[in-house]
């Protein structure tokens, strides 16, 4: 288990810095480079982290950080749904 002092690990293994990312997002098999994704992809990717996100946190991780990772989560909801509606996806 982490201690309150580390941050929370970065979904399916990517990276926290935008230079990192580049690197290590696009060599796991399962997530592809944002940058090269059209928008509707970018945003089923963001949906599935959002998802990750929400189970990291039922599952009990990070107790210190839950609170401020519950309204990240909100909040990350709420921008892909405008997303969407700006996209004519929902």
């Amino acid at each position: 288990m982490p201690s309150p002092s580390t941050p929370p690990p970065s979904p399916q293994g990517a990276a926290s810095t935008p230079e990192a990312g580049a690197s290590a997002g696009a060599g796991s098999p399962d997530r592809a480079d944002p940058q090269s994704l059209p928008t509707p992809q970018l945003i089923d990717q963001l949906r599935q982290d959002r998802l990750w996100l929400l189970r990291q946190i039922d599952a009990g991780q990070w107790p210190t950080w839950r609170l401020d990772l519950a309204a990240l989560e909100r909040e990350l909801g709420q921008l892909l749904e405008q997303a969407e509606d700006r996209l004519g996806q929902g």
